[in-house]
């Protein structure tokens, strides 16, 4: 699913190249290890997350009219935690498809490295942030690449800076940014495999007028945030431009995409049936309380806005209109 960008020169690489490597290569952070050993995603904090994920694909299906097959189609399925609790008790003819590098042993699951042709929901969980992208910084002298061992390198090429003018503008010397372009042309190509349905992507984001000034550039290694170090030993990530892939997908598709919606993860799971509502008082069954304190654990948080609830949630929708439940809450795009 990775390309390889072309070498710049020297020993030192540009941190796609970096990224590239440490995180899809042979020996890369994807093809070692599961990322539950390393960090706690929405599927993995709770099968709630699942539960919201469940009530937008029927969503979904009800609006296509019960395709058959109706496809949910997990990109970047990690161990297919998700699609394991979409498993028990939905129909047969939903067919579930879990996009990996390194294939899970669910025999419900439909393992592959690519993603296919699909009808009905695409999501995509902490994916685009971990596709690899050039880090630039911006210096008395211009905008250059910053090399993977903090040096500066060469200026980007045209389409990197045509992509930063739009939607990154560096305005101060030192300012640092993520070059999200790969991000796009991925996502894009995503969205292309829908022939009708929606599309979501979830990620760590951010928007033009509210870019950080100093990048977001950072690895995870059991549980802890740590210095990115491309060596395959950590996951690298950096925070995605949910709007720019947005456009990316509408360009790409303009006679399939016709509604694009951004909003935050606390805004959609509410939509999608999740409230942190209190808990009721002991009524004399000891499993039912424990039961509904640790929902209500769970639930606070996947929605917490200083946590999982902050994530950005992009959705596409692809020769039909926007999901119903998604739409209301939604900042729409188009």
């Amino acid at each position: 699913m990775q390309t390889n960008p072309p070498p710049v020169g020297g020993s030192a690489r540009t941190w796609r190249q970096a990224m590239s490597e440490a995180l899809y290569g042979a020996q890369g952070f994807y093809r070692r290890t599961g990322a539950a050993a390393h960090f706690r995603t929405s599927p993995l904090a709770s099968p709630l997350f699942a539960g919201a994920v469940r009530a937008l694909a029927t969503d979904v299906d009800t609006a296509l009219h019960h395709p058959d097959p109706f496809d949910v189609v997990d990109v970047g399925a990690g161990g297919g935690e998700l699609l394991e609790v979409l498993a028990a008790g939905v129909s047969a003819r939903w067919r579930l498809t879990a996009v990996e590098l390194r294939p899970g042993e669910h025999a419900r699951l439909d393992w592959r490295p690519d993603l296919p042709a699909c009808t009905g929901l695409l999501f995509a969980n902490e994916w685009l942030d971990t596709v690899p992208c050039e880090v630039v910084q911006r210096t008395a002298d211009g905008v250059r690449l910053v090399l993977e061992d903090g040096s500066l390198g060469p200026a980007p090429g045209t389409p990197e800076m045509r992509w930063l003018a739009r939607w990154w503008p560096l305005r101060r010397i030192g300012d640092l940014a993520e070059v999200g372009r790969p991000r796009d042309e991925a996502w894009a190509a995503a969205v292309g495999r829908l022939r009708r349905g929606v599309a979501v992507a979830v990620d760590y984001d951010h928007v033009r007028t509210a870019r950080p000034s100093r990048g977001t550039l950072s690895g995870y290694r059991r549980g802890r945030q740590v210095t990115p170090v491309a060596d395959g030993s950590c996951d690298l990530t950096a925070h995605v431009a949910l709007d720019a892939c947005a456009a990316a997908a509408e360009a790409a598709h303009p006679d399939s995409v016709r509604a694009s919606l951004l909003t935050t993860q606390r805004r959609a799971l509410r939509a999608l049936g999740l409230d942190a509502t209190p808990v009721p008082a002991y009524a004399g069954d000891p499993m039912a309380h424990l039961r509904a304190l640790a929902d209500a654990g769970q639930v606070a948080e996947l929605l917490d806005p200083a946590g999982l609830g902050g994530f950005g949630w992009l959705a596409q929708s692809v020769g039909a209109g926007p999901p119903p439940l998604l739409a209301e809450v939604t900042t729409l795009l188009r």
